[in-house]
This record gives structure tokens, C-alpha cells and sequence, in this order.
């Protein structure tokens, strides 16, 4: 057998990370054809459990079946190998219209992977070392065995995870805070791998993340981690997997919120919750929350959604992240009723910067 090497991109290199670390479980490796078949068509691997979005290796690296890959992150870090057990080619566009809803290249996540191609590698992986990242993702980090024992220590047996790649509105702080009222804990989770451009830096996001927590949020009740994994922007599938990984992770609920992991207007503003209705939430292991548009209502004096609130359109302000990377990229500051001044004024720091 010979021994190879490959330096990972990006995408790949939080891949591993996510399989490495057990975020991914059951896989322990790049899923191989069989897998992404069943995975494409019914959303379950070969051994009969719920997994959405296929996790495979894209490369064009010379190798037989049999032979051991000595893999790098894309910074060039040593992390382990991959045991090669199949070298196979998927069919992109099918994987595109099952798993994206759409073949259109337009689409962040469908452009992803028509640009790594048709041929895979699939096998097992061994773990020597995880990705490198940043002081202040590192201070947050810990693994789905690490956090787990974090919130045994603390007590929490019911506890709800927040999935973010937007700093935190006063919508989601309304929302999250909702969740708590029923659970002992909170884990803030945001996402600190790849995404598309225009979101704003991760380490900026973490800054906004903190001061929140500082200021507004009760010490005992809260816990902020990370999570090293890329964005696939793929809906409602998308929102399977991020279930699935805070399951993992040890949560026991999960909030899904509106145009959850979406990207333009490829999805309903609700896909991400109803896809919940096909699957058998025991089976999974994570019962989801779901959450309506939230709002600032000018006549409630405060946050409510469709269900709270019975005042008209014009009474409502209505608050997204994109709107945020609007108003910033314009030099205009955020109103008050969209976002905490604290976080505000990081953002708007982190822009003259720029």
C-alpha cells in the first residue's frame, strides 16, 4: 500500500474537524456511494440512521482503494489519515436537486459542489489533531464529550441550542429567551466555519455573542460554544443536520426559527420546521422548537410574533440579519428596537475598519 498526502481545503479541512471531534457521529469517516445514494433519496445512511446532507471528499488525487492518505487542514496542519475504501463518482446535479432543492449554480452551497466536482474518495478516518482557529473561538471551544460533561456539571438536563451565523438581534435574544423560560440551560452554538460572502467575520460575531451574554442574559443559565463547521445553505435539510450535531453535543431541544439555514429565496420562510413533520422526532434524539417571524411591535412596546401580537403591519418593525449588513454597509446604525446598543457599536466599529 502507499502512502499518499493531501492538504484539505476550507470545507473539507471542518468536515474532518466535525467527524474528528464526534459533532458528526455516527460517521467516522467520508461517506462513500452507498451512503450518499440513501442519503440523497431518504435522508438515512446505510446503517438505517437519520443523516441529511452528504459528508464526502471531493479530490482528484491519484490513489486505489486500499491505500492510506496522510490528510492536512487547508493551513497546512497535519491532522491523520484516511484509509481509502472506494473511489467513486456521484452525480452533482442529483445531489444538487435532492439535498438543495434546486441545480441552480446561483445557489451558495449548490455552487460549492459543482466546483469540487464528480470523483470521491470514502473511507474512515484516524484523528491525530484537530484544526487550528482563532484565541477567541479556542477560548470557547469544546468537543460534543467536553460539553456534554460541562452541562452535567451544571446540572442542566434539559437544555436548548441556538444555531447562529449572525451576530445575536433583538429577535433572536426574545426567542432564545423564550426557549429558557422551559429549559435549564441555554447553549449558544454559533457556526465559525466557512460561509458565504457578506456574513459578517466570525470573531466579531463571538465579541457581539459575549457582551450579550455579559449584560443580558443570566451567568448560570448560559453557555457559549462554537461550532466549527461549514455552512451548506441548504434549508430544511440543513436544519436536520444542525439538530443532529446538537444532539450530539448533548442538547436536548433545538430552536428552528424562520428561513432556518437558507440562503435568497430558494425555500419557504417555514420549510426548515415542516420538514420536522416527516421525521420521527424520538428517533432523532432532539426535539425541535419552532418559532415564528419575531418583531417589534411599536404599540406592544416590545418583541411578539404572529402569535402574541394583534396590531397591524405598520406598527411592526421587522428585524433579519441581512437587513443589519445593510444598514452597516451604508455606515447607518441599527435602531435600538433592532439591536442592543452594545452590539451595535461592535458592529459598526468592525465596518469603519473594513
Amino acid at each position: 500500500m502507499t502512502e499518499l498526502s493531501l492538504t484539505l481545503d476550507e470545507r473539507h479541512t471542518a468536515d474532518f474537524e466535525m467527524i474528528g471531534n464526534g459533532g458528526f457521529a455516527p460517521l467516522t469517516g467520508f461517506q462513500g456511494s452507498a451512503d450518499w445514494e440513501r442519503v440523497c433519496s431518504e435522508m438515512r445512511t446505510t446503517g438505517g440512521d437519520y443523516w441529511p446532507i452528504p459528508i464526502t471528499l471531493a479530490s482528484d488525487l491519484e490513489c486505489e482503494a486500499g491505500d492510506t492518505i496522510a490528510l492536512s487542514s487547508d493551513e497546512g496542519k497535519p491532522l491523520g489519515r484516511l484509509k481509502v475504501e472506494e473511489i467513486w463518482e456521484r452525480d452533482v446535479k442529483r445531489e444538487a436537486e435532492q439535498v438543495y432543492g434546486t441545480a441552480d449554480e446561483a445557489h451558495p452551497g449548490v455552487a460549492a459542489i459543482y466546483a469540487e466536482g464528480n470523483r470521491m474518495l470514502a473511507g474512515p478516518i484516524e484523528v491525530d489533531a484537530l484544526p487550528d482557529h482563532e484565541e477567541a473561538f479556542m477560548r470557547r471551544y469544546k468537543t460534543p464529550a467536553e460539553t456534554k460533561e460541562e452541562f452535567e456539571k451544571r446540572g442542566w438536563k434539559r437544555i436548548v441550542a441556538f444555531q447562529t451565523r449572525n451576530p445575536i438581534h433583538r429577535a433572536h435574544e426574545y426567542l432564545t429567551k423564550a426557549a429558557l423560560e422551559t429549559c435549564d440551560g441555554l447553549f449558544i452554538q454559533p457556526l465559525i466555519g466557512k460561509t458565504k460572502a457578506g456574513d459578517i467575520p466570525a470573531d466579531v460575531r463571538m465579541r457581539c455573542y459575549e457582551v450579550l451574554m455579559e449584560k443580558y442574559y443570566p451567568n448560570d443559565r448560559v453557555m457559549l460554544g462554537v461550532k466549527p463547521a461549514k455552512m451548506h445553505y441548504a434549508g430544511p435539510r440543513e436544519a436536520i443536520l444542525h439538530a443532529i450535531v446538537r444532539r450530539n453535543y448533548g442538547a436536548t431541544h433545538f430552536i428552528v426559527g424562520r428561513d432556518h439555514a437558507g440562503a435568497g429565496d430558494y425555500y419557504g420562510t417555514y420549510d426548515a420546521q415542516k420538514i420536522f413533520d416527516t421525521i420521527d422526532i424520538d428517533e432523532l434524539g432532539i426535539e425541535p422548537l419552532m418559532f415564528e417571524h419575531t418583531f417589534w411591535c411599536n404599540e406592544c412596546e416590545g418583541l411578539a410574533s404572529n402569535k402574541t401580537c394583534p396590531h397591524d403591519q405598520d406598527a411592526r418593525l421587522f428585524l433579519s440579519g441581512t437587513k443589519v449588513r445593510e444598514m452597516l454597509g451604508n455606515g447607518e446604525r441599527p435602531p435600538h428596537e433592532f439591536s442592543r446598543d452594545e452590539v451595535a457599536d461592535i458592529l459598526i466599529d468592525a465596518y469603519k475598519e473594513d
